[in-house]
């Protein structure tokens, strides 16, 4: 330290702070050389000795008390503190009824709990969810230091949990607050060695419509190469269910590797499989797979998934399932529905009280009868053709009954039990009878109501378009249907034989309009109300059908049988129905040529699936041989019989009153449809030749 300077004001203070430090230093120094003179002699050394034992004796001495202590603690002291712990957390009542048994002196202690049981929720009543007769867990110490927990040991001996969902969607098994939202997934750690025994899970799902009730077991497999099972056998629904899940073996399980696993899950005939991995053993939520399902019905994975599938034809489809918390993936969807194709994307969140499932899916190759199985119908049962069992059995009722119309149930609570929206297109359709040449649909489902917004069939030329609407809210659904034929061309719509010319040409427009009550869809158009309306404006038509429709026998007949080809223009064609609980009937039905104006009137019976229809003809000239009588078309829809009617003749009247009696109302209709009609040169030559013979304009 450098001198102070005497002449400083702080100079003197500053050299007696410096005097003293000097000396403190010199005395301190001097202790410290009589302490070691003192501490190096036998006395002092054996002094120190006697300390350091008397001090590990005091300190063994309490380990050894400890150890006592907690090899000769009563355990079961602490079942009910942590049965009130573990109460207070879940919000049900939780019970260890057994011995409690612990082993803590070790790097992987051990708990054993006997006789635990955890309640029901109070709206279930005073049922036990999971009752364990032995639950022994082991933890290793050592990996905690590194953040990981590993449970060398997980056994459960003799469980019994049983699982049940009321109507309201409540489950027993749904440890969340009760906030409407789903609790979040299992995430158990690494576990090297996991034994279930004598294992048992019954199920009643109230809400969509479960029973279950098995045996589950899961230990190590002997021999070979070693892993994990865990298997499952039971009684789903009245049909067989089986699962086995393996895996590699346990023992060598590191939390930060994935662990690799196979499925196989059977219940009655269909099938999945899965082959997979979960990235952090064992967390639950995040996962992803090959998954490859196959089986009679999609609808059928109800019960599986909880979601409200189509019913569809046997299918065989397969992805890759990927789990990332509330969401799954269903990427590169591809496979077969019946004899459809079908690929696509499907993703399903359930993070809120309905799941919510999102596709966007497409076909090259549509076969047109597969969508029947949609309404609860079969698809076509003819040779080469995929069809189930179950849906054989629907054809065969349908045919014997000679009905169009499924009377299949639909199954409302399912549609209430999800949300939806869902893309569709058809490159391409097979139909042999009809000329459609792709589709496309967009549908929403959100609180019951299903709303296919955007539904387009193409045809060679134009489309049948519209909107289909299902409201499922009440236990009898409502179905609302508005769909529009434009731009059609009626030689491509009717059959013909090959080789043959379509008796008929021309375009076509039409409109449907219904509303309907029933839980089918025998049902709803047994109950439907609207109108229907088909309309030619213009087009040509063969002379011989021409005439007959006038009954010109000599004429008609001998043009049919002659082969003639000639054709007459047909300058309009009308048919109005309006409908009401079912049935309907004919407000306009016209049919105007050059040689013949036609009327008549129809009845069309939805519920019973019945046709009538009776069609007159009016000459627009004399015929020298001529029989007035009316054609008929009647019996079942599915195959109707034309023909005379026996003693129907009537006397030829003048064109000016069949064109007042069914031109008139012909302005007002025509919009219902396209409001240009009105004003076409066809049917707007028809309605001005009507009123230039005294026909009201509308």
């Amino acid at each position: 330290m450098p001198r102070p300077n005497p002449n400083h004001p702080l100079g003197p203070r500053l050299a007696r702070l410096r005097e003293r430090s000097a000396a403190r230093t010199a005395a301190l120094r001097a202790w410290a050389a009589e302490a070691r003179r003192r501490h190096s002699t036998p006395e002092a050394r054996r002094s120190q000795k006697r300390g350091l034992a008397i001090f590990g004796g005091v300190i063994g001495g309490l380990v050894l008390v400890m150890a006592l202590f907690l090899l000769l603690f009563d355990w079961n002291m602490l079942r009910g503190p942590i049965g009130a712990f573990a109460s207070a957390r879940t919000g049900r009542e939780v019970i260890l009824a057994g011995d409690l048994e612990a082993k803590p002196w070790s790097l992987k202690p051990t708990a054993t709990v006997n006789g635990l049981s955890i309640g029901d929720p109070e709206w279930a009543g005073d049922g036990k969810t999971v009752e364990i007769e032995r639950l022994t867990i082991q933890m290793e110490i050592l990996p905690l230091f590194r953040g990981r927990t590993i449970l060398s040991r997980l056994e459960a001996t003799r469980p019994v949990v049983r699982l049940r969902r009321d109507a309201e969607g409540r489950a027993t098994w749904d440890f969340s607050k009760d906030d409407g939202r789903p609790s979040e997934p299992l995430d158990l750690p690494a576990i090297r060695r996991f034994i279930i025994e004598d294992g048992r899970i019954e199920m009643r799902d109230e809400q969509r419509g479960i029973q279950f009730a098995g045996q589950v077991s899961a230990r190590e497999i002997r021999g070979g190469d070693g892993g994990f099972r865990l298997a499952g056998d039971g009684d789903l629904n009245g049909e067989t269910f089986r699962l086995r899940v393996e895996g590699g073996p346990l023992i060598n399980i590191d939390p930060g590797e994935p662990y690799p696993f196979d499925a196989d899950i059977r219940a009655g005939a269909t099938h999945v499989t899965a082959k997979g991995a979960l990235p952090e053993p064992f967390d639950l939520g995040r996962f992803g797979l090959d998954l490859t399902a196959e089986g009679p019905d999609l609808s059928d994975l109800y019960g599986l998934t909880g979601l409200a599938l189509p019913n569809t034809p046997p299918y065989r489809l397969s992805g890759r399932l990927v789990r990332e918390g509330q969401i799954y993936r269903l990427d590169g969807l591809g496979g077969r529905l019946g004899d459809s194709d079908l690929a696509g994307d499907i993703r399903v969140d359930v993070s809120n009280e309905r799941p919510f499932l999102s596709a966007d899916l497409r076909s090259e190759m549509l076969d047109f009868d597969d969508l029947a199985t949609v309404f609860g119908g079969a698809p076509s049962t003819a040779q080469g053709e995929t069809v189930s069992e179950r849906q054989l059995a629907v054809a065969q009722q349908l045919r014997a009954q000679q009905r169009i119309f499924p009377d299949s149930t639909l199954q409302v609570e399912r549609i209430r039990a999800m949300d939806a929206e869902l893309t569709y297109r058809a490159a391409a359709i097979e139909a042999p009878h009809l000329p459609l040449r792709g589709a496309r649909v967009h549908l929403t489902l959100k609180d019951g109501v299903l709303d296919a917004d955007e539904v387009v069939f193409s045809l060679p030329q134009g489309t049948f378009a519209g909107q289909i609407k299902l409201d499922a809210r009440n236990d009898t659904p409502v179905t609302e249907l508005d769909m529009r034929l434009s731009g059609a061309r009626l030689e491509q719509l009717l059959p013909v034989a090959d080789g043959g010319i379509a008796p008929l040409s021309g375009d076509l427009v039409g409109r449907v309009k219904l509303r309907g009550a029933g839980a089918s869809v025998h049902r709803t158009m047994a109950d439907a109300d609207g109108e229907l309306l088909l309309v030619v404006p213009r087009g040509e038509i063969r002379e011989a059908f021409a005439e007959l429709i006038g009954i010109n026998v000599t004429r008609g007949l001998g043009l049919l049988l002659a082969d003639d080809q000639t054709r007459t223009p047909v300058r309009c064609a009308v048919a109005h129905f309006r409908a009401s609980d079912g049935v309907l009937r004919s407000n306009q039905i016209v049919f105007d040529t050059e040689p013949v104006i036609g009327h008549g009137e129809a009845e069309i019976d939805l519920g019973r699936e019945r046709l009538d229809l009776r069609l007159d003809g009016q000459a627009k000239e004399p015929r020298l041989v001529r029989l007035m009588a009316p054609v008929t078309v009647s019996g079942p829809m599915l195959s109707p019989k034309v023909g005379v009617e026996a003693g129907g003749a009537i006397a030829q009247g003048g064109v000016a009153i069949a064109l007042a009696a069914i031109a008139a109302p012909l302005a007002a209709l025509l919009p219902f449809v396209d409001p240009g009609l009105g004003e076409d040169a066809a049917c707007g030559a028809l309605i001005a030749e009507a009123q230039r013979r005294g026909a009201p304009a509308n």
